[in-house]
Parts: C-alpha cells; structure tokens; sequence
C-alpha cells in the first residue's frame, strides 16, 4: 500500500464519509464520536484509567512505562489485528486519538511495524470536534432556513425528506419528537447528536446549497438539545404549513406508531417480549402527558388504547386504535399546535397538502 500523509483537511473527511478509526478508549467514544468512525481502542477503559493516574502521581515517562506493560503480549497482538482489519476494509480511512498524540502515533507505529501505513488525523477528536462546532455556528448564522411545520400526524418527516435539501433532525437524534417518538434503539448522546447535525448541515451546505429544509421542533427531541441559536433561527424562519384532513393524520400515526413500533418490537424482542414492550411504550408514552390530559381524560384514553391493543393482539384488528388517536389529536395535540404557530415570527410562504408543497420547494430550488 501507498504510504499517504496524515491529514488536517476536516472538511473532505465528513463530506465525503472518510472512515475513522477512533482509538480511543470505549468510555470517550461512547461519550461522542463522529458519523462513520469506528472504536478500536489502544487501550480499554481499565488501561487507561490506571495509566491516567499513572501520569498524575508519577509524570509521562512513567504512564508510557505502565502502557507498554499493560498493553504487551497477546493483548497487544489483539488490538494490532483489529487495526490491521479496519485498514483492509478501510484503505481510504485514518486513525484519531484524543489530540493526535501519543496514542495514535503508538497506533500508527505498531500497524507500521506489523508491515502497514495507515495516516491519521492531525489534532484528533479535540480538532475534529472543534471544527464541527464552528463549522455548525457559522451556518445557523449564515444558512436561509425554511421550516416545514404542520399539525401532528400531517407526515412532515416523509414531505421533508422529498424536498429538496432537506435535514432531518428527528432522524439525527432518532426520536420523532413528541411523547411518543422514542424508537426501539437507543438515542445518539448529546455530542453524538450535535457532531451528526453539523455534518449534515455541511452536507446540506456543499453539495445543495440555499435554502435548508427543517422540521418544525420543539428544544428537546427526545433527550437530544437544539442548539439555542438554531432554536432562534427556525423560530424567524419562513414556514411551510402542512395540512392533511383528520383521516389522513389518524392513518399516518396508525402506520408509524401501531403498526411499524410493534414490527420493530417484535423484530428485536421475539413474540411475548415484543407485545409486552410494544404495549408499555403506547402506555407510558400517554402516561407522560397525563397531568396536561387531566385525570379523567387520561383514564378515558388508557381504556381506549388498552381495548385497542387487545383487540390487535387478538384479531390483528386495527379499528380499535382510531377512538384515541383521534381524541388525542382533536383534544390535545392541536390545540398545543395552533398556539404555537401563533407565536411564530416567521411568514408562512404556502400552505396546502404534500403536493402543493412539494411543488413550491422544487419551483423555488430551481431559480
């Protein structure tokens, strides 16, 4: 293999979904990595601990010393195997540490030895990171945002994601936003998020251009935090307004949160396990908003989602689902939307159903 140079150029990384063999240790990636990048520690979490206090009580010198030791022998014949795996699928991609020090130049000169060149990145997760959030502050500054919103159960995610350069938040912090948006894998931390959104944002920015298509959201999505400024931005942003008659909302919901939650559940956890699991996230998700509801409604809406999900676990029968998705929709959520569009500062530049505003966003992409 062609010896290549290591790389500070951040930009070509992300744009073009560079690998990344991050290693680090597992506790620092699981706190925030990058869209793509891969753990393969130099250390696990115990080596480094041991080596961190190492270096306090004792100085660099001494911390290296105790890293040798700890990782030698098989244990190191181990983890240069695992670097070898990622170069051959990989021979595009780079290895990062913390700064672009010690531990990946050791990286770097343990794969050497074993006969590869491998490049990493200059300055790190530190640098990486650092480059996102300025990349990303630049933007909501500077990027024309329209924002698509619409009633609950109008389908905004899939008319988002047919226009032209569209960013989906909900998708990059795998949560559709509401009480009952959880999804049955986890969601991305925080960093994890905010590293996601940046690079999406670049993407948007480079290869599209003006204007980025958001969703209309709220600060949180699920656990994940808008940036306060892009909160700003949207919030002074032209809107698209999304209407579709109640029937068709109560359908939307029906397929994303019935039908498409149990699949997931049942994939992932098997018959018994799946139906349990499925039945207490419909039931937990009501019970979060059950002081806004009020008691008696609350407990009205519980028997009705209860019947429907015996009903459906009896007979496959999805009728019993339409009393409470539409009780909550007419009750609860669009009262909640109709304020909040009130508050918007942003003009509204068409309103009508998927088709009308696809149209308008491909009639104003094309000028």
């Amino acid at each position: 293999m062609a010896s290549r140079p290591d790389t500070d150029d951040f930009l070509h990384l992300f744009l073009n979904d560079i690998p990344m063999m991050d290693v680090r240790a597992p506790v620092e990636f699981d706190k925030g990595s990058f869209p793509g990048a891969e753990n393969a520690p130099l250390m696990n979490d115990e080596e480094r601990h041991r080596v961190g206090i190492c270096y306090k009580e004792k100085g660099q010198d001494k911390a290296i010393e105790l890293g040798h030791q700890l990782v030698s022998g098989d244990i190191k014949a181990q983890r240069v195997e695992a670097w070898k795996r990622f170069v051959a699928r990989h021979p595009e991609g780079y290895l990062f540490c913390f700064r672009g020090g010690l531990r990946s130049r050791l990286t770097q000169q343990w794969i050497k030895e074993s006969g590869l060149d491998y490049p990493l990145i200059k300055g790190g997760y530190k640098a990486l990171r650092r480059f996102l959030i300025d990349s990303l502050d630049q933007l909501i500054e500077s990027q024309q945002f329209i924002v698509l919103s619409g009633r609950t159960g109008t389908g905004k995610t899939r008319v988002l994601l047919d226009l032209p350069n569209p960013v989906d938040l909900e998708g990059l912090a795998n949560h559709r936003g509401s009480s009952f948006g959880r999804q049955v894998t986890p969601q991305p931390s925080q960093i994890d998020f905010e590293n996601r959104l940046a690079v999406a944002m670049l993407k948007a920015h480079h290869q599209v251009g003006d204007p980025i298509y958001l969703e209309d959201e709220s600060r949180l999505i699920g656990r994940c935090t808008l940036p306060e400024r892009l909160r700003a931005r949207m919030a002074e942003s032209p809107l698209l307004v999304l209407e579709q008659p109640m029937e068709e909302r109560v359908a939307i919901i029906r397929a994303d949160y019935v039908e498409g939650m149990l699949a997931d559940y049942l994939k992932r956890d098997g018959e018994e396990a799946g139906w349990l699991n499925y039945r207490d996230y419909l039931l937990s998700a009501l019970d979060r908003i059950r002081k806004r509801l009020g008691g008696e409604r609350h407990q009205q809406l519980r028997q009705l989602m209860e019947q429907a999900i015996n009903l459906q676990q009896s007979s496959g029968q999805l009728d019993g689902h339409h009393a409470w998705i539409e009780s909550l929709l007419c009750d609860y959520y669009d009262p909640m939307y109709d304020y909040q569009l009130s508050q918007k500062q942003g003009k509204i530049l068409m309103q009508g159903d998927p088709n009308t505003l696809r149209a308008f966003a491909r009639a104003k992409h094309s000028f």
